[in-house]
């Protein structure tokens, strides 16, 4: 069967939209003068760019004629508009609009040849200084080599967006490596799974059952499964896996499996009940050194003088004019006589309280107390309950740059007698690790949390594992206050965590709603009503700043890329896009960072507004909360837009009002503990918009997804196996 393929050939005029994780594009192509649009998968255009493509007409019922792109060719532009619309794009670092024109009106249509092989002319131009010419000729040859890479990669079937992270991480070494080892990819090269490296792989020739072909794949498996907050696996379930993943025998798996754990690349223990589980050796032993230390802590004599209990106690009522209940008494008690304690508790069970009172007796005994916590977010209000200065553990620990590593360690600890660290849920395993190797053996440490809420965004479970293992002295508070009570977004908390179905009759007099609509479509139109024009009007909450939307999936119609999209559009639109890698960023734009930076000490999940974007100097500058990053365009990947991000994201964090879609298109996420953490990052309003069916089946739904640790059952047997020291990972 043959295929008539129409040709259109012009450049590019502007860029309408691109999907961030497939590349579709929709675009205006100028045609002899004549804009035409273009659709397809085409993720790395650029304004100004020449392209030849192949393809059809076809009529869109809203959108009318389209050109649809089936491939294409880039080349560089040759009329005057297109050359000025490529270099002012922001492509090249150093030549933004005002640049693109003063260089065009000056060497005209060999403005291109200029640049690529006499670009000291460039100094001629009023503006460009020695300093701004070096920085032009390094980006145009960072772009030629870019443009190598891709034509090489195309080959293989890799995208043009894909192209430039594996540039960015390998430079001029790219083609070396991916013709050396494509399994690298899998490992470092973000969004580039085991299947494309594996497709790459096979069209360089590299056998389906060769060993380095499996070991790949079992080694990519366990680092997928740690992104999914397990630290081992069990074997047998492993095996399967990438049997599957492989689509060959599982001896050969089994053989490969055996071979690494001999050579000690991967590392076999097992737990109490004889199950198999497989460890990366940077987490078996990094759960062993956590084990190690907090026995270290809680064997270490106390430095302070007896206290009189009651005495204590009594007089911190006076202090805070309030009478506590036993368990906050008990947890008082604990915590200043045990070394190690842990406090749990949901919203209104006068966690703060207990803070209060510890504190107070505490700052008689001693002036080195340390307030902490994961996030930023939580670290302020820690400092707002308890009016002290409260840090990020990240600020705390002091990230060395010249040693990739903590600058607090046993060699330098923190000057510490009491520890307290707030929303401990969210702590993961390197985290911790560090934070206890820099903690005298005198510290006292109090784990403040909530156990019932999602465990931590990176690998480990570890305020459900210190409980579990029953070494560390620990207060369930279950009763809610009289002056919480009042809240319907705490008593719903805790009907949800009781797997109750929660009180939904909306009053306006209540602070949490729900509304009752099966069609997507019309929950997203709601979603947009409420942020752009009822919230602000009846309650003045600013839509961006005081309201944040959580999403249980990434995909579908109220999934979370969709609607940060819609809500983009609704809230914050603009002439003048940025696009990059398939996102499209606005100045005031809402954006999240998702990985760890820690040269830029920002970190997975701080949430900041896009206050300028310098296409001259290809940068993004991010707020967060008054202090300011910058992002080279090549960096772009570290953030998302959040005017809709996940509950696991949005964890440690709090705003003003919360709304949350709740359909049964998002079955799949439909557990209780992801509901009552979304419901409980609400401060003031909770509200939530979809079905009663998908209610029930989220409250109904406690099976947790589980989460294969070590470090339960290395506190219970104690010190048994030899841990080395370990950096976190990528030091």
């Amino acid at each position: 069967m043959g295929w008539y393929m129409d040709t259109l050939i012009g450049f590019v005029e502007n860029i309408v939209y691109i999907h961030p994780e497939t590349g579709f594009t929709v675009a205006r192509l100028n045609d002899k003068r004549v804009l035409q649009t273009i659709v397809g998968i085409m993720p790395s255009i650029q304004p100004g760019e020449t392209l030849h493509c192949q393809g059809t007409w076809k009529h869109h019922p809203n959108h009318g004629k389209q050109f649809e792109v089936k491939s294409f060719e880039t080349k560089a532009p040759s009329d005057l508009v297109g050359i000025q619309k490529y270099l002012e794009s922001g492509l090249v670092k150093g030549i933004g609009p005002v640049f693109a024109k003063k260089i065009v009106d000056a060497f005209g249509v060999k403005t291109l040849e200029i640049i690529d092989n006499a670009p000291e002319k460039l100094a001629a131009i009023s503006g460009i200084g020695k300093k701004k010419l070096q920085k032009i000729i390094a980006c145009w040859e960072d772009q030629k080599s870019i443009r190598q890479v891709m034509i090489f990669l195309r080959g293989y079937g890799i995208s043009p967006g894909y192209a430039q992270k594996i540039f960015k991480k390998y430079q001029e070494d790219s083609i070396k490596i991916v013709e050396d080892n494509p399994y690298l990819l899998a490992k470092e090269i973000a969004g580039i799974g085991f299947k494309i490296a594996d497709d790459i792989a096979h069209k360089l020739g590299i056998d389906k059952s060769s060993e380095k072909r499996i070991e790949a794949a079992i080694e990519y498996a366990l680092w997928e499964l740690s992104n999914n907050g397990h630290t081992c696996y069990p074997k047998i379930e492993l095996v399967e896996q990438v049997t599957k993943l492989l689509e060959i025998g599982k001896e050969a798996v089994e053989s490969c499996l055996t071979r690494l754990i001999e050579q000690k690349v991967l590392i076999q223990f097992q737990d109490e009940e004889e199950l198999s589980l497989i460890f990366l050796p940077t987490f078996f032993h990094s759960e062993k050194l956590i084990a190690k230390e907090l026995t270290r802590l809680l064997y270490t004599p106390v430095m302070f003088r007896k206290i009189d209990m009651q005495k204590a106690i009594s007089w911190a009522e006076s202090q805070l004019n309030m009478q506590f209940s036993e368990e906050q008494k008990q947890a008082i008690e604990i915590a200043l006589s045990k070394k190690v304690q842990i406090i749990t508790g949901g919203p209104g069970t006068g966690k703060s309280t207990i803070v209060r009172a510890i504190l107070l007796v505490m700052e008689h005994l001693t002036s080195q107390i340390l307030l902490a916590a994961p996030t930023g977010k939580a670290a302020k209000r820690l400092s707002q309950i308890t009016r002290r200065k409260a840090h990020t553990l990240h600020s705390l620990l002091e990230f060395d740059f010249n040693n990739r590593g903590f600058k607090r360690n046993p060699q330098n600890p923190l000057s510490c007698s009491l520890m307290i660290v707030d929303e401990s849920s969210m702590i993961d395993t390197f985290l911790l690790l560090h934070l206890l190797k820099a903690l005298p053996s005198s510290s006292r440490l109090i784990f403040l949390g909530d156990v019932d809420q999602l465990p931590s965004v990176g690998p480990g479970n570890i305020l459900k594992d210190l409980i579990a293992s029953e070494k560390i002295p620990t207060i369930f508070l279950k009763k809610i206050f009289r002056q919480s009570a009042h809240s319907k977004i705490i008593v719903n908390a805790h009907l949800i965590n009781e797997g109750k179905f929660p009180f939904i009759a909306n009053d306006k007099s209540h602070d949490f709603f729900f509304f009752d609509i099966e069609d997507p479509e019309q929950i997203e139109q709601k979603i947009i009503q409420l942020l752009t024009k009822e919230l602000p009007e009846r309650k003045q909450y600013h839509p961006i700043d005081d309201i944040q939307v959580l999403a249980p999936m990434k995909k579908g119609r109220i999934g979370i890329e969709n609607l940060n999209v819609a809500l983009q559009q609704a809230l914050n639109p603009s002439k003048h896009p940025l696009f990059r890698g398939g996102h499209r960023y606005h100045v005031g734009d809402k954006v999240m960072q998702i990985k760890n930076n820690y040269s830029k000490l920002v970190f997975n999940g701080d949430v900041g507004r896009i206050s300028h974007i310098d296409l001259d100097e290809q940068q993004v500058i991010v707020n967060y909360d008054d202090y300011l990053v910058n992002y080279d365009f090549n960096e772009l990947d570290e953030i998302t837009l959040a005017y809709a991000v996940s509950v696991h994201k949005y964890q440690g964090s709090e705003c003003t009002c919360v709304i949350i879609p709740i359909h049964t298109s998002h079955f799949k996420l439909l557990y209780r503990n992801l509901l009552y953490t979304g419901v409980t990052r609400g401060k003031k309003m909770v509200i939530l918009l979809g079905t009663k069916k998908a209610l029930a089946i989220a409250v109904k739904n406690n099976d947790v997804q589980q989460r294969y640790t070590g470090l339960r059952q290395f506190l219970v047997r104690g010190e048994s196996v030899q841990a080395q020291q370990t950096m976190l990972p990528g030091f």
